[in-house]
């Protein structure tokens, strides 16, 4: 079946052979006067599969003249081709998209006149910048289309993975009882002595036991001061603490208190249970419940609303979350806090 090579599309003329290769696949759209137009990617990957030649005035053009071509009026032509050439081998109907989207893909077995599509999808190289902001407006036009949004990030060998975005709303059904208690500021942590540190902890699980003590963290101890379960003295002078004395030193040892904070305290306000995450290399590890009970489900990375990161970065992140049974949340700081949940998936 031959197609003309004409501007930035491949037009099959013959109505018979462009009904064919649209009824084989649904590619590209039927012409209203009889025939099929095809995009380059698509064009490319049917020459590719020797499903197609391409002509111009009556010559054939080869592979690597066409793509060429395609590579003048496509941006990101390469990590493109890559995904819709991996998608389509994996037996599911892709249509090229010219708004928002790289693509869309329709579940296996469906197809453009019986089904909608299934995601949206946005091929990416390794190289690009992942940009939260971005991506969260994709993510909300996929909602409004009820469609999921599907990344296919290419790396340097020309290899995919693939990733869902979406906003998450995560929850738990921690208790808590109105224990008060009284600490000691030491350092970066507070010390809580006696009964107290059984009570504080048993009562939404604060804190780490450490023999009879109960350390907290300076976040756990500004927001339990903040509700009024914790007084705070100076274990040097043995003077009591003010919230402002508190916030300072929090500030003092950790540049980005106030960020993380915002998140620990919605965290809270949603049941859930909230510790460290340090040796995950993140800010917080997430339990739905009780920690002796149940493992944390989260991996919570708190970042500004403007945040942006290499793919790399993303990558290792998800893979780690992953490698302990855990989902990656990244918690977007800004005047709502949004959390944006990356999963590694297999089309």
């Amino acid at each position: 079946m031959a197609g003309e090579l004409v501007g930035d599309s491949v037009i099959i003329s013959e109505m018979a052979e462009g009904s064919q290769i649209y009824n084989k696949g649904y590619y590209g759209y039927p012409r209203s006067g009889g025939g099929l137009e095809l995009d380059l990617l698509e064009a490319l990957y049917l020459l590719e599969c020797e499903k197609l030649q391409v002509q111009i005035g009556g010559r054939d053009v080869d592979h690597a003249t066409l793509y060429r071509r395609a590579a003048r009026s496509t941006d990101a032509l390469q990590p493109r081709y890559i995904v819709y050439r991996d998608l389509r081998q994996r037996g599911y109907i892709v249509k090229v998209d010219q708004g928002d989207f790289n693509f869309r893909v329709y579940p296996r077995g469906a197809s453009p006149h019986n089904s909608q599509a299934k995601n949206w999808v946005l091929a990416i190289s390794e190289r690009d910048i992942f940009n939260i902001a971005g991506l969260l407006e994709k993510s909300e036009t996929s909602q409004r289309t009820r469609k999921d949004l599907l990344l296919g990030v290419v790396d340097e060998e020309g290899d995919i993975t693939y990733y869902t975005l979406e906003e998450a709303e995560p929850g738990g059904h921690t208790e808590e009882g109105p224990t008060n208690a009284e600490g000691a500021l030491i350092d970066d942590a507070v010390i809580v002595l006696g009964a107290e540190a059984d009570r504080l902890y048993e009562n939404g699980f604060y804190g780490k036991k450490i023999g009879p003590m109960l350390q907290l963290s300076l976040l756990e101890a500004v927001y339990l001061m903040e509700k009024g379960r914790l007084d705070i003295r100076s274990i040097r002078s043995g003077q009591r603490m003010g919230m402002n004395g508190l916030l300072s030193s929090a500030k003092r040892s950790q540049p980005d208190f106030d960020m993380r904070m915002s998140a620990y305290k919605d965290l809270r306000s949603r049941g859930m249970v909230v510790k460290t995450g340090f040796k995950y290399g993140t800010h917080f590890r997430v339990y739905e419940g009780n920690p002796s009970k149940h493992h944390s489900r989260y991996l919570v990375h708190v970042v500004p609303d403007d945040y942006s990161t290499v793919w790399a970065e993303i990558s290792r992140a998800v893979r780690l979350a992953h490698g302990v049974k855990k989902e990656i949340l990244l918690a977007s700081s800004g005047q709502l806090l949004r959390y944006v949940k990356l999963t590694r998936v297999r089309p």
